[in-house]
C-alpha cells in the first residue's frame, strides 16, 4: 500500500488485551505494512492476555509471540499512524510527543468515535464483545486507507 501510511502503532494501557489484538487484525488486513503496538502502562515483555488470546483464536487470530512494549517518545516519531484505544491514551502519546498528536487517533474512530473498553480481567464475553469491536473498526480504517492510496 502505498500513500500517507506505511507504519502504525496501536496503543492501549498494557499493550497485553487491546493492542494486541487491534495489531493482529491490522496486520493480517493489510499485509506489507508494519503494524506494531505498545502500552501507556506497558506490562513489559508478557505475553498477550490468555482470555483476549483465546477470543482472537475464535475468529482464527493468534496472539502468540505477543510481548508488551512500553510506549516511548521515539515510537511515537517514528510511525505514520497511532492507533490509541482511550482519550487518556491519546494524551498519554501527546504528553510524550506533542507534535504526534496530529497523527493519532482512536482505534474506534469510525465507530463514531468510540473509546474502545479494556477487557482485562473482565472475562470472556467481554473479551469477544471487544475483540468484535476491534475488528470493525480494523475494518473501517482499512476502507479509508484504501481511498488515501
Amino acid at each position: 500500500m502505498s500513500g500517507r501510511y506505511n507504519a502504525i502503532l496501536v496503543v492501549c494501557t498494557g499493550n497485553i488485551c487491546r493492542s494486541p489484538a487491534g495489531e493482529r487484525i491490522l496486520r493480517s488486513f493489510l499485509p506489507g505494512m508494519r503494524v506494531d503496538s505498545a502500552g501507556t502502562s506497558a506490562l513489559r515483555g508478557e505475553p498477550a492476555d490468555p482470555i483476549m488470546a483465546q477470543a482472537a483464536s475464535k475468529y482464527s487470530f493468534s496472539l502468540e509471540g505477543h510481548s508488551a512494549r512500553q510506549l516511548t517518545p521515539a515510537m511515537c516519531r517514528e510511525y505514520d499512524l497511532i492507533l490509541a484505544m482511550e482519550l487518556n491514551h491519546v494524551e498519554a502519546v501527546t504528553r510524550l510527543v506533542m507534535e504526534a498528536r496530529g497523527k493519532t487517533f482512536l482505534f474506534g474512530y469510525w465507530l463514531q468515535q468510540l473509546e474502545i473498553a479494556d477487557p482485562y480481567r473482565q472475562g470472556r464475553e467481554i473479551s469477544d464483545v471487544i475483540f468484535k469491536q476491534l475488528f470493525s473498526a480494523a475494518e473501517e480504517w482499512v476502507k479509508v486507507f484504501q481511498q488515501v492510496k
